[in-house]
This record gives C-alpha cells, sequence and structure tokens, in this order.
C-alpha cells in the first residue's frame, strides 16, 4: 500500500482545514476493510482510494509558518502517518 498526499487546504464553504490522501496498491479486501473502519471521507476511483480527513485549525498538519518553507518535509510525514494509521487499521 502506498500513500500519497495530492491536496490539502482550507475549503470556502464551509471553511474546513483538509488533507486528501491517494491510496494506491491495494487489494479489495483490505478496500473493504477501510471502508467499514475508517471515519473520514472516502472515494474509489480507478482502483485507487481518496481518503479526505478534515482538521480543526489547531490540528492542521499545514497550519504553521515552518510548513510553509519546508513543505516537502511536512508532507513526507503525513504520508508516513497516514501510512501507519491505515496499516493499523487494517491488522486483525
Amino acid at each position: 500500500m502506498k500513500v500519497k498526499v495530492v491536496d490539502y487546504g482550507v475549503s470556502d464553504d464551509p471553511k474546513k482545514y483538509y488533507v486528501t490522501y491517494k491510496i494506491t496498491d491495494i487489494d479489495e479486501e483490505s478496500i473493504n476493510k477501510l471502508k467499514n473502519r475508517v471515519e473520514e471521507e472516502l472515494d474509489l476511483k480507478s482502483g485507487d482510494l481518496y481518503l479526505t480527513a478534515y482538521f480543526n485549525k489547531e490540528y492542521y498538519p499545514f497550519g504553521s509558518e515552518e510548513s510553509k518553507y519546508r513543505s516537502e518535509d511536512f508532507i513526507a510525514r503525513e504520508e508516513i502517518e497516514m501510512w501507519a494509521y491505515l496499516m493499523s487499521l487494517l491488522e486483525d
């Protein structure tokens, strides 16, 4: 399973902080498990799973000034953290 941040920001209406992840190289059984276990918004498109997580402003991972200058580091960290979270959900 691979996880990649494909979008992040603040929606206009209503104002929500979000991160969208693309999850690839995942089998159908794992997709079905995640659909039942993940509370975040999930969409299946062309065999890839898209997960959108919403955050309160104080917990938004890209809200700091440092994240603007070191965005690659923050994106990599988010991808690793989401991968670990999803793997924990897939464990039986």
